[in-house]
């Protein structure tokens, strides 16, 4: 269908609302009353006061019986729309053949923090999901008795409809919708939230199949780089080809020449740190993509490279390694480990290096702005669509209720697209062109040149260990620059939701242990970035543990799960785990009862300890993260010329409660191929302060020929469904790299400390 001139993806909420809400036939839809959502207060867990148990945000009913969900978080690959409709249908007691989606738009007042990133999306919200349904069935249930003259207790839901037992009759949802509306919303104590043996979809092992699958497995599905409007121009954009560079001068007559090319439009760079703000750069606007393009090419700059023009990998690794070898800012001390390292039977120690890393999502950054009437209104695939608003309110001088950002699904994010420095240059363009549509669209270069990269690393262990072959003293030095170096000056340690990531929570029963931040100056913008710090901090530990194994002489399952140690919670916040977005990390202990049974499962899984050909061998690694316990193993083999063969890897995740089974499986497997295509290929690096990686020539993520033959994901059973969900999207990639690692030097006897391995098998 078709909104204000542009092509819109399935309904909008805005549009939906405007077209049924004017009947009076939508269930409770429109904010809470009072101020709570209009002055935007929030709880700790980021979501509106006065709200999480009112279905009016969630939930529409249209007469003929068809369920609409609103879905505040953005897909783009995860499943999310899909399992936000599955929780609110199931309580709901909705027929799944008349749910239908609507994607919320950014709004920060309704729907509190919609970044989709974190690994939260159900996480935060499946009890307030729940909550909104059952509140939904109860007011249809009310609106049923009332009409039949009956006591609430002789009714219930059940199949999208309201039945009275005793007289056999029944009222469907749309016959009800209007009279349900009508009703005040339930209390949350007075609410009942069905027992999950009765759930029909949530946790079921059953494949619903994804809600927009249809749309697009057909084309038919709108992405950001899809979006159209009338009258609509095409931009594209030189940025400074190193980060913290300016334009010195520009010739843009030959530009000006390209058939299609209509203006060419400077666009400042903005202050360091930057944010989410554009790079700056001059922008090609033209008749479509091709002649500005061709325009952009035949511009003529002269840049001034600014402070970062002398960066380069191999001599920013040599800093980061004398770093490491440096005493740094203690962030976790437990024991002596100086006094157990003096008195250690043996030491070994080691360093591994993680390169930047880009996000290279299938579909680059794209996305279109119109301003008309002091009204300014985008689509995006944007991941982060509430501070997209703000950040295009603050840059374009506009009031942030004037600006509306419509969310696309989103062919990959991955982290890259919660920075809206993108839409931005789309509004300023907007802005530039009085207002015409103007929809800028990132190459594939683009992408790899100028993106939020995630931090360059290198890791330092040292271990003590008694006459067993067992670790006495644990120290750990991890020398990274950090994500906070986009939006403070210069800060040279890690942020403690960094540290957080396996560094500091690291859950090994040894006596004596000391991580250590040494600092790291940024020299590029660091980014979110899939799992984040876990992926280096899963690296260095996973692997340093398969070397302590081989120095005691012992297997390396069975030693991993002697560092685990027997089964118990350990309190975060006794060790130093304070990453919970802001929620009590006392709600979250480490349960390493559970870490313990995921390695187990991946071991028998793959049938740990059989006897391997020679060439080929295994790895094992586990890994807690977003209050998911992973564990991975890998079969690997090396054959002539160092070409590494995956034949099987199992996977398995403890996420707690899970939501939707068939997506849980799924973004198990899309763990392995990412963490493959890290471990093996994936690099960014720089030379006199420009990335070296132009495509996926280049920059390479996992083929098919490099695929493992064969993934087999193992889900653990929720114990408890009252107890906290894990994330899904983000825990299964850390334990990938180091997994396949240790198989390398089971196959090879070959240590990898360096990612990626690439080169480094050839004999």
């Amino acid at each position: 269908m078709t909104n204000h001139g542009f092509v819109l993806a399935n309904v909008s909420r805005r549009s939906f609302l405007g077209g049924v809400a004017a009947g009076s036939l939508v269930l409770a839809v429109g904010l809470p009353g009072g101020a709570g959502a209009q002055e935007k207060k929030f709880g700790a867990d980021g979501m509106p006061q006065g709200w999480r148990d009112d279905p009016r945000i969630f939930v529409a009913i249209a007469p003929d019986g068809t369920v609409t969900v609103t879905c505040h978080r953005q897909e783009m690959g995860q499943g999310v729309r899909t399992s936000v409709a599955m929780v609110v249908a199931d309580e709901l007691e909705a027929d799944w053949s008349k749910v239908r989606i609507a994607q919320a738009p950014g709004d920060e007042a309704r729907y509190g923090n919609q970044d989709t990133d974190g690994s939260r999306s159900l996480r935060h919200f499946f009890m307030p999901l729940r909550r909104a349904g059952a509140a939904a069935r109860t007011m249809l249930e009310q609106a049923a008795a009332q009409q039949w003259g009956v006591p609430i207790s002789e009714v219930k839901a059940t199949d999208h409809a309201v039945v009275h037992a005793a007289t056999k009759r029944t009222l469907g949802y749309g016959a009800l919708a209007a009279a349900a509306a009508a009703l005040p919303v339930p209390a949350r104590e007075t609410l009942k939230l069905k027992d999950p043996a009765s759930f029909r979809y949530i946790g079921i092992d059953k494949v619903v199949g994804l809600i927009d699958n249809r749309d697009i497995t057909t084309g038919k599905a709108i992405y950001g780089i899809d979006a159209r409007a009338e009258g609509m121009l095409h931009a594209v954009v030189a940025r400074p080809p190193v980060f913290g560079g300016k334009v010195k001068s520009v010739d843009d007559a030959d530009a000006l020449k390209v058939p299609g090319v209509v203006r060419v439009v400077r666009i400042d760079a903005p202050p360091i740190p930057s944010e989410f703000q554009p790079l700056g750069g001059v922008a090609v606007v033209a008749r479509n993509t091709w002649a500005a393009m061709q325009g952009r090419d035949k511009l003529k700059i002269v840049w001034d490279d600014g402070p970062h023009a002398a960066y380069s990998s191999d001599t920013y690794r040599a800093e980061l390694e004398s770093a490491a070898r440096r005493p740094g800012k203690v962030v976790r001390e437990q024991g002596d480990v100086n006094a157990a390292m003096a008195k250690a039977a043996k030491r070994v120690e080691a360093e591994y290096y993680i390169p930047h890393l880009a996000q290279s999502p299938m579909e680059p950054p794209a996305a279109l702005v119109r301003i008309r009437d002091g009204k300014c209104e985008a689509w995006a695939c944007v991941q982060a669509p509430q501070t997209t608003r703000t950040r295009l309110a603050e840059r374009l001088g506009l009031k942030e209720e004037n600006v509306t950002v419509n969310v696309t699904l989103l062919g990959g994010g991955f982290g890259r697209k919660s920075k809206p420095d993108f839409v931005i240059e789309a509004g300023l363009l907007s802005q530039a062109m009085d207002g015409a549509p103007v929809k800028v669209t990132w190459t594939r270069e683009d992408d790899l040149h100028h993106g939020f990269y995630h931090t360059v690393s290198v890791e330092r262990i040292e271990a003590g260990l008694d006459d067993k072959g067992l670790p006495v003293a644990w120290l750990h030095r991890s020398a990274a620059p950090t994500i906070g170096s986009i939006f403070a000056p210069d800060p040279k340690h890690e942020l403690p939701f960094e540290l957080g990531m396996g560094l500091v929570n690291t859950p090994f029963a040894i006596p004596n242990i000391r991580a250590e931040n040494p600092e790291a100056v940024a020299h590029a913008r660091i980014g979110w970035f899939r799992s984040v710090s876990n992926v280096p901090h899963a690296f260095a530990i996973q692997s340093f543990v398969a070397e302590l194994a081989h120095a005691a002489g012992r297997d390396p399952k069975d030693y991993l799960l002697d560092l685990i140690g027997p089964a118990r919670l350990i309190d975060p916040t006794a060790i130093g785990d304070v990453w919970n977005h802001g929620e009590d990390p006392k709600r979250y202990p480490i349960d390493t009862g559970r870490l313990r049974r995921v390695v187990e499962t991946v071991a028998d899984g793959i049938q740990w300890g059989r006897s391997m050909p020679k060439g080929s061998g295994l790895g094992i690694a586990g890994h807690y993260s977003f209050v998911s316990y992973v564990a991975v193993a890998a079969e690997v083999q090396v054959e002539a010329g160092g070409k590494l063969v995956i034949p099987r890897v199992d996977i398995a995740i403890d996420c707690g409660p899970r939501v939707n089974l068939d997506r849980v499986r799924s973004q198990m497997e899309g763990a392995v191929i990412f963490g493959i295509g890290l471990a093996t290929t994936a690099e960014i690096s720089f030379k006199n302060g420009r990335v070296q990686e132009n495509n996926f020539d280049g920059y390479e993520v996992t083929r098919m020929d490099s695929a493992p033959r064969e993934i087999r994901v193992h889900v653990l059973p929720a114990e408890d469904y009252g107890q906290p969900l894990g994330g899904v999207g983000e825990p299964g990639v850390p334990p990938v790299a180091p997994a396949l690692a240790n198989a390398v030097f089971a196959a090879t006897g070959k240590r990898i400390r360096s990612l990626p391995i690439r080169n480094q098998l050839a004999s």
